[in-house]
């Protein structure tokens, strides 16, 4: 027997406003049309002026412990994937533990911008392995409307606000791919490709920065590693893409996810999309994906899928996972 992160619960949490692409036609030289061919992006969410990205997490939180049938005091770790914390330090996770009234365990924060959901997965998995926590809550939230340049046509347009949330609880497994729960993950990054997707401030510039990206870049290294690292994963796992009932990729264009879903051999029936209603939501997008395709029936226990994203670093990754 062996120990497996098996899903007990999903949940999302997105904010009130919604932005539709005719909103950037009134300051920008665009279209709904330019907007949707390009990135099959129809609207967005904008957290409000005082609305942070902890008090998403929390939201969200709650929704997938409800989904679980969970208290908080059930929770042994909070990992909270972002790259938009609300505070340079303590990290965004500490904040979600104190809202949700958690006062044992432990909370750290996972940067690794659109990838920050796989990786923080993968770090959930592996405390769950090891013994050292038996429940985590896995949280990807984000604002990105806070870092645009509201002047750049190219990247302000497709990015949005929400948060999304899992609850992993180890369970016992027969160490076969018919098991529940994580059965695999891939993590890669190269740091040369850093100016790709960046934001140009920080600390140590004492500046927030607005978000910078060669988009036609972006997209020439997205579609092959994505598709890379997810039969890498479903190879670990001993299962190949045939195997799948879902892909649920990083929601960050519709070219990418159909690019992506070509290379590895299967039909767009087989993804979950959300792109057009929530945008780029980076580290929130696969949690976000994951809830709304429980929540239209897509999404069973017993289902086989992988979930897959790219960001800046460039870092990217995979997990296998069986609902």
């Amino acid at each position: 027997m062996v120990s497996r992160a098996v899903v007990q619960g999903v949940g999302h949490y997105l904010p009130s406003r919604v932005v539709p692409n005719s909103h950037f036609e009134t300051f920008l030289d665009t279209s709904d049309e330019w907007i949707r061919t390009r990135s099959g992006i129809e609207r967005r969410h904008f957290a409000a002026e005082t609305e942070t990205t902890s008090e998403l997490a929390a939201h969200a939180a709650r929704a997938a412990l409800a989904d679980a049938g969970m208290q908080v005091d059930e929770i042994d770790a909070v990992i909270v994937a972002t790259s938009t914390a609300d505070l340079t330090f303590p990290s965004a996770a500490t904040m979600v533990q104190a809202e949700l009234g958690m006062t044992n365990g432990f909370a750290f924060d996972v940067q690794a911008v659109c990838a920050g959901f796989v990786f923080a997965m993968a770090n959930a998995n592996a405390l769950i392995v090891s013994g050292q926590a038996n429940s985590v809550l896995v949280i990807g939230a984000e604002t990105f409307s806070r870092i645009m340049d509201w002047t750049d046509r190219a990247t302000c347009v497709l990015f949005g606000d929400g948060a999304g949330a899992l609850v992993l609880k180890a369970e016992e497994g027969d160490g076969a791919p018919s098991d529940r729960g994580i059965l695999s993950t891939d993590l890669n990054s190269d740091g040369r490709y850093r100016d790709l997707l960046y934001v140009d401030g920080g600390v140590s510039t004492q500046t927030t920065g607005h978000l910078r990206m060669q988009g036609n870049q972006v997209f020439r290294h997205a579609v092959e590693k994505l598709a890379s690292t997810a039969n890498k994963a479903l190879d670990k796992a001993g299962l190949t893409a045939a195997d799948l009932d879902w892909i649920v990729p990083h929601q960050a264009n519709i070219r990418i996810i159909q690019g992506t879903a070509r290379k590895m051999g299967l039909p767009m029936d087989k993804v979950v999309v959300t792109v057009q209603d929530h945008g780029n939501t980076s580290a929130a997008s696969i949690p976000m994906a994951l809830s709304v395709g429980v929540q239209r029936g897509q999404i069973n226990k017993g289902d086989l899928l992988v979930a897959e994203a790219i960001g800046g670093g460039l870092a990217w990754g995979s997990v296998v996972l069986r609902w």
